[in-house]
């Protein structure tokens, strides 16, 4: 398995792992996590696995995943 496939199945599986241990959040925690989730394993298939693109993929996913549903 190349490195950006294991990368991304690694990110999936720890996103995967840490929202079933979450079941006290809030639907914005929640839309915060898995945007991060999913911003890291993009980032991380659009630089070939790079660092810095997996925690900049994971900020900027957390933000927008924040913001999809506002506060009441």
């Amino acid at each position: 398995m190349n490195s950006i496939k294991y990368s991304a199945v690694c990110a999936a599986a720890i996103s995967l792992a840490a929202l079933t241990g979450c079941s006290g959040m809030t639907t914005q925690d929640r839309n915060t996590a898995i945007g991060a989730g999913v911003g890291g394993v993009a980032g991380g298939v659009l630089t070939g696995g790079s660092t810095l693109g997996v925690v900049g993929g994971a900020a900027v996913g957390g933000v927008i995943g924040h913001e999809v549903s506002p506060k009441k």
